[in-house]
C-alpha cells in the first residue's frame, strides 16, 4: 500500500523520520514538532504519514491490522528517500513503530521513539473521550451533517469535549452541500482492537538488530499503570539499547510539552 504523507525537507537532509499519529488522526497532528524537530536538524527530513484508513491514504481496506499498518510503513520507506532512519510514533502510531521494528525489514532503521503508548496488551479504555467510545457514538451520528459547526455541535451535545471534537473535524470530507465523517468505521475498529490486543514488550526487552527504543510517557496520562512504568524502567535499567523519559505531560504529550518531546529526541543524533 502506498500510503499518503506530506514531507518537511532539511536543508541538507541524508536521513528520514518517519512521525506516525494516533487512531482518528492524520499525518498532520505532529507537524509542528516535526518541523520544529527539522529546523533543528537540518540533515533530516521528516514524513508526515497518514497511516492506512487515516487522511488521504487507502480506507476501507481487507485485513487492518497493526501489523499490516506496520508493512504499510515498510512498503512506503521502501518508495521513499532518504533512508528510514527513525520513526516516531504517538498513542496507536507508536505501536505500529514497534511493531516495524519487530518485523525488521527496513535495515536503516535505528532509532523508534514511542510517545506515550504502553507496549503490552490491555482492556480497551472507556472513558467519554476514549477512541472506542468515540467510535460508538460517530455510529450512532448521522452520515452527514450541514456544516462543520454542526458536526462539531452534534459531539459536544453528546458530552465530547470541544477540542477533542475539533480535532475529529478534520477528517471531515465535504460534498456539494454537506460534510461527512471520512474514516470507516469497520476498519478503525479493527485497528484499534488489535492494538489493544497486540503485546509488543519482547521488542521492547530485545529490540532488533541494531534499534534502539526510547519510550516516552506522559506522567499525566492514563496510557501507563504504575506497573508498566516500572516495568520499563527496569528494561531500561539493564539493556542500554532502551531508554525511558517521563514527561510532565498528559497524554497529548507532543501538544503538552513539545520542548520536552524535543529533548527527549535529541538522542537521534548519536
Amino acid at each position: 500500500m502506498n500510503l499518503a504523507l506530506e514531507r518537511i525537507e532539511g536543508s541538507h537532509p541524508d536521513r528520514s523520520i518517519a512521525f506516525l499519529h494516533g487512531i482518528l488522526g492524520s499525518g498532520r497532528n505532529l507537524q509542528t514538532v516535526a518541523r520544529r524537530f527539522v529546523a533543528e536538524h537540518p540533515h533530516w527530513t521528516a514524513w508526515l504519514v497518514d497511516l492506512r484508513g487515516h487522511g488521504r491514504s487507502p480506507k476501507g481496506t481487507a485485513g487492518a491490522s497493526l501489523g499490516a499498518a506496520a508493512q504499510d510503513v515498510s512498503e512506503t520507506a521502501a518508495a521513499q528517500g532518504p533512508p528510514l532512519a527513525g520513526i516516531a510514533g504517538h498513542s496507536f502510531g507508536g505501536k505500529v513503530a514497534l511493531e516495524v521494528a519487530r518485523q525488521n525489514t527496513i535495515p536503516s532503521l535505528k532509532r523508534v521513539i514511542v510517545i506515550d503508548s504502553m507496549p503490552g496488551s490491555r482492556e480497551p479504555l472507556q472513558g467519554a473521550d476514549s477512541a472506542l467510545s468515540i467510535l460508538k457514538l460517530l455510529e450512532s451520528l448521522p452520515d452527514t451533517f450541514p456544516s462543520i459547526t454542526e458536526f462539531v455541535a452534534a459531539l459536544e451535545n453528546a458530552g465530547i469535549t470541544r477540542p477533542v471534537a475539533q480535532w475529529l473535524a478534520g477528517s471531515l470530507e465535504r460534498r456539494s452541500d454537506s460534510v461527512r465523517f471520512g474514516l470507516d468505521h469497520r476498519e478503525i475498529r479493527a485497528l484499534m482492537l488489535d492494538y489493544f490486543a497486540r503485546d509488543l514488550w519482547p521488542v521492547v526487552e530485545n529490540p532488533p538488530g541494531e534499534v534502539q527504543i526510547h519510550l516516552v510517557i506522559g506522567e499525566q496520562s492514563d496510557s501507563y499503570s504504575s506497573s508498566d512504568r516500572e516495568r520499563a524502567q527496569r528494561i531500561a535499567v539493564v539493556n542500554p539499547r532502551v531508554k525511558v523519559t517521563l514527561l510532565p505531560a498528559g497524554h497529548w504529550v507532543h501538544v503538552d510539552d513539545p520542548d520536552g518531546l524535543l529533548a527527549a529526541m535529541s538522542d537521534l543524533e548519536v
